[in-house]
Formats: C-alpha cells, structure tokens, sequence
C-alpha cells in the first residue's frame, strides 16, 4: 500500500513499541485496485500513554477520543486517527447506546470483531505487507458481497444504511443471512438521528458506481419502507411500449444506474453529483400519484400526466424527512419538475425566450444539469433509444451554451439603482417596474445595460398604468 511519507515516518516510530496497522476502508479500498485514503491505524499492546508519548513529537494530537482509545495527529494538512484496539457492547437504543472499552491485548480477530462488514474487518501490516483478514473479508470482497461480521451486527441499526451505500459505491450484492439479519431489525430505523441518515444518503448519491444495488438493498431488507416516496415506485405501472423495462422503481433504477456513467456526473463535484443522483431518484415521484389507464392518441394506455409538477412537493417531503439541508432541497426540484422541458412544444426550435425562462424556472439548477436528468431519464428505458430525444436534449444544451445560460439562470440587467438615475424615488412603486423590465429583458427586448435604459425611459415615458 502506498503511504504517504509523514504517516509513514510515524509507523516506524510506533514500530519500536508495538505492532501499528492500518484498518478498515483504506485496506478495503487498496485491495479494490483505487487509491487508499483516510489511512486509519490500529496500534495494539501499548497504552493510550505509551501512543501518546510516541505520537507527541510528530505534531498537534487531539485527544478528545481519549474515552475511545482513539487519538487524533495532524501532519501537515492531513489528519490520521490512532487507536488502540477496542470492545463494544451494546447498552442502550440506537447508533449511540454502546459502551466501548480500549483493550491493548485484544487478538486480530477479537479486535475486527466490533466491524459492520467482512470487507471492512480486515488489516494490513505496512512492513510485513500481510493482510490480517480472520474474517474472510478478502473472499467477500472479491465476489462482491456485504456479509457481517459477527450476529453483533445487530446492535447499530446504522449499519444497514452502510450496507444500503456501500453496495450502491461499490456494486455489491448483499448476503442472504445479512439480508436476513437486516429485516429483523426494521424496526429499529426510528433510533437513528436524522443526520446519520443523511450522512449514508449522501454517500450513496456522490459516491456509487450503481446506485440501483442501494435501491435493491433497501427493498430485500424490509427497509424501503422508511422511504415511502421510493416505495411507491414499486409497482406504478408504466406504458410498455414507451416502458419496456418495467414499472417505474426498475425505471428509476436504470435512469441512475445510467446517471453515473454521464460525463458530466463523472467529471462534477461531490454536491453536483449529489443533486443529480437525488433529482434522477426523485425525478418521477410523482407519478403514483398521477397515473392511470387512459385513452391516448386513440388507445387505451397508462399515462402520467401532470407528474413533473406533481413530483415536486413529494421530493421536498423525501428529502426533508432523510435530512437533506436546504440548499439541497431548493436544488432538486426545480431539476425534478422540468425534467420533460424538452418535449414541451412539440417538434418546434427551442427560441431564446423560452430558454430564459426555463434557466429562471431552473434557478439554482442549470441547463446542464437538466439536460442531464434528461438524458438519464431517456437512458432509462433499455433497449429503447431515441434519436429524437436525444437530439432535443443536444439542442437544447447548445441553445444555451449559446446564450450562456447553461450554468445559471439569467440575471436582472435593471436594477434599483437605475430607476433613481431616472428620477425615479425609492418606495413600493420600485418592484412592479423592476419585475415589467426583468420579464422584457426575458422576452429579448434588450440585452445589455443601454438596452435596459432605453426600455425603461420608453416605459416611464408611457402612460401610468404600464408600469403599475
């Protein structure tokens, strides 16, 4: 494992008292053949003294985890966590109702015992290069599956949700007797804070290679349930023509599975993908609500009519309930409720106008980001491909590219301040002026600062009521 040279100067260091080795995901992701990060080191058979004495001249320690084992080293701009080997045993309700018991002399396997999952139980020796795996997590991680370590797994109703993002980050599949495990406890959900919630939400939706094995996760396990919004997809029939794939979970599940192969998820930070992973879940949330079997161009199908807008609210809910900050909540449904912008209009051009507003509507959403709910949605539906739709998403992203609109909506070019140039005297007569001149300027009546002013001396001018 590559290490980086401050960490490693240390490990020498410990390497004269005890026997110092890294543990959990950092192990888990170097034998995944991606870069290891968030190096965290077990050090047994010494004292929480002894490690920090040992750690003291390399930097700042933070021992605020003292009551853990667990001592914290800044090294330049990196923190690494400490720790002496440790027991858990469960004492009351919830994430939090555990006591933990740092033990020097705990074995390997004793030690790992207190991991979710196999894949995570496992350690590596930075000078012998051994793998220390008493729990076959090395197996599991090459087939691919989530199993638990021990039937302690129970204990922490948050490893379930690990179990939920794990298998969407890494595409896992979850082990029938874990799955098992998970459904026992179902109802042990309602202990768990919402910002935990949250926390393995937002892993799962910046981070999965296949998002759809979360859904799958939550669905084996009885857990769905905790997410009604998602839930409901289940069994929402869809028009098999237009649908072939199936009701509108499976649809939902392809659209994300598609999302993350997109260049611009790729290529996007983590609170952009964030947004897009959650308004590609949430995108047709309103569809059991608004479906039924209708006549359609002459025959009877299933039709949704209305679903965009409906989806709104019912993503608001969602995202509100599993803890989802504000910001995130505002981001995602305007993405959710113009998701089918681009076939609005018929086969009609895209004008300048309609783009404008639709960037105003989008607001903080882009254009792009739009376009690639869009593109999810129609990846959505194997095997169908549609080059028509294809084709207006790809209009639609040049037409503003064009106008540079598509990374925001546009900004009001008349402000206040120009009105009192004008002559005209702060007060409640100002907003119905400025909001007549933002709708011109949407309307492409002028486009630059001198247009604006002409505009406005031209509707000051008029009579009174046009700018009531």
């Amino acid at each position: 494992m590559r290490l980086p040279d401050d960490l490693l100067q240390v490990l020498r260091a410990l390497r004269e008292i005890a026997r110092p080795r890294l543990v959990g995901g950092c192990v888990r992701d170097w034998l995944l053949g991606g870069n290891a990060k968030d190096f965290d080191v077990e050090v047994p058979d010494v004292t929480f003294e002894q490690l920090q004495r040992a750690l003291a001249p390399f930097g700042a320690t933070d021992i605020v985890g003292r009551s853990f084992g667990v001592i914290k080293l800044r090294l330049g701009s990196a923190e690494y966590d400490f720790s002496l080997p440790r027991r858990e045993s469960k004492t009351g309700a919830g994430h939090r109702g555990f006591a933990i018991q740092p033990e020097a002399g705990l074995s390997d396997a004793e030690a790992a015992a207190r991991r979710d999952f196999t894949v995570n139980a496992m350690a590596y020796d930075p000078f012998s290069g051994a793998i220390i795996d008493p729990f076959n997590g090395r197996r599991d991680l090459h087939a691919g599956i989530l199993r638990h370590t021990g039937p302690a797994f129970t204990e922490d109703p948050l490893r379930v949700l690990r179990g939920f993002q794990f298998a969407g980050r890494f595409d896992f599949k979850m082990a029938p007797e874990t799955v098992e495990l998970c459904r026992s406890i179902v109802d042990t959900y309602r202990e768990l804070p919402v910002e935990r919630v949250w926390g393995e939400w937002v892993k799962w939706a910046e981070k999965s290679s296949k998002p759809s094995r979360g859904l799958e996760v939550l669905e084996e396990t009885g857990w769905l349930v905790h997410f009604p919004e998602v839930a409901a997809l289940r069994g929402t029939v869809q028009d098999p023509e237009w649908h072939p794939e199936g009701d509108v979970f499976t649809h939902t599940a392809h659209c994300l599975d598609a999302l993350v192969k997109l260049e611009m998820w790729k290529s996007s930070g983590p609170e952009i993908r964030r947004v897009l992973t959650l308004a590609t879940l949430a995108h047709d949330f309103g569809k059991p609500g608004t479906t039924s079997y209708s006549e359609k161009r002459g025959r009877m199908r299933w039709v949704s009519p209305g679903h965009e807008a409906a989806g709104g609210p019912i993503s608001d809910a969602f995202l509100q309930r599993i803890g989802a900050p504000r910001d995130v909540v505002d981001h995602v449904r305007p993405l959710v409720v113009n998701h089918l912008a681009h076939h609005q209009g018929g086969s009609s051009e895209f004008t300048d106008t309609a783009i404008r507003r639709l960037a105003r509507r989008l607001t903080p959403a882009s254009i792009d980001e739009l376009c690639a709910i869009m593109r999810a949605d129609h990846d959505g539906r194997p095997p169908i491909y549609t080059p028509e739709s294809i084709a207006r998403i790809e209009e639609l992203q040049a037409r503003a590219h064009a106008l540079e609109l598509q990374s925001g909506g546009p900004k009001p070019i008349v402000q206040g301040r120009h009105l009192i140039q004008l002559g005209m005297n702060p007060g409640p007569s100002f907003k119905p002026v400025l909001d007549q001149a933002f709708e011109a300027q949407l309307d492409g009546r002028f486009h630059d600062e001198a247009g604006g002013l002409e505009w406005l001396r031209n509707r000051l001018q008029g009579p009174a009521h046009e700018v009531d």
